[in-house]
């Protein structure tokens, strides 16, 4: 290299030097690259689903696995989930388990005991539609506040489900007041005693045959229920007893009240699953559950 070379590589690189001086470092983005700073870990969410039972449009639990997985996982959490008991190795990590199964509550002896180690540990509990359901509620109820009894004639069918919003300071029924569904309510319950449900609404029981005897009944229908094992540490659930008609998982209200249930009983703030992030590949918002395609 002559002189002149020599020169001008000297002075190039010093101007680099000085542009690299000036340039303030920026830290490295987490969650693997994709941008998104947070100290808040992802919710670690799994979805205890079962076999469809009912004809279509109904208890489709299959199919709400499959939704909501989609759902949850655009909101940022890690989802798992399957259509038999989570084995304990299977929730060593959850946050909260989702459960959309019929007769949930119809446990063995090691599946109790596998529940309640997850329990124990402060894991979080979301109960929707007949998940409540099981042949012994005296105990079912202490798990997730009512029960209840496998079996029993106790549903109204397929009706108006007027609710009326008891708690409308709960974080959870934000910007919710009075409304009706079409879906399908339980009204023969049993009720924990010691910690007591906390009610967020509660509809009256429509007149049908199934229900006679009861229509006109006041009866939760949504609630949340704290309650702290023997040796563990408190756990919350949450509860929508709704779900009969799979169509009602779409509805405007009910879906960010349910996005906001499953927070809370994850122990994070209520908005925690309320923003659609974006992925990389992706430039265009997900379509809702259900949309674009058949129902069975």
């Amino acid at each position: 290299m002559n002189g002149r070379g020599l020169l001008s590589a000297i002075a190039v690189a010093a101007l680099c030097a000085s542009m690299a001086a000036q340039q303030p470092i920026s830290p490295a983005p987490a969650g693997g690259g994709q941008g998104i700073l947070s100290s808040t870990p992802p919710l670690r969410i799994y979805i205890r689903a079962g076999l469809k039972t009912h004809g279509p449009g109904q208890h489709d639990y299959p199919q709400y696995l499959a939704d909501w997985s989609k759902v949850l996982t655009e909101r940022g959490a890690v989802v798992d989930g399957s259509l038999h008991f989570p084995t304990a190795a299977e929730i060593a990590n959850t946050d909260v388990i989702v459960m959309y199964k019929g007769d949930a509550g119809g446990m063995n002896a090691d599946e109790k005991a596998t529940l309640e180690a997850y329990l124990k540990r402060g894991g979080g509990l979301v109960s929707l539609h007949d998940t409540l359901c099981g042949p012994d509620p005296d105990y079912y109820s202490t798990i997730v506040g009512g029960a209840k009894k496998h079996g029993q004639t106790n549903f109204t069918l397929e009706a108006e489900v007027p609710y009326t919003i008891v708690d409308t300071s709960s974080a959870i029924m934000q910007g919710l007041s009075d409304f009706t569904i079409k879906d399908e309510a339980f009204f023969l319950m049993t009720w924990a005693k010691a910690p007591e449900i906390h009610v967020l609404a509660t509809a009256t029981i429509a007149s049908t045959p199934s229900a006679k005897g009861h229509e006109g009944e006041k009866v939760p229908q949504i609630w949340t229920y704290e309650r702290t094992l023997d040796g563990g540490q408190p756990y919350r659930a949450f509860v929508w007893m709704q779900g009969h008609n799979y169509s009602n998982f779409t509805d405007a209200r009910i879906q960010p009240m349910l996005l906001r249930g499953i927070a809370w009983a994850g122990k994070r703030p209520v908005d925690a699953l309320m923003t659609v992030r974006p992925q990389r590949g992706r430039g265009t918002a997900p379509a809702a559950p259900g949309e674009g395609r058949g129902r069975g």
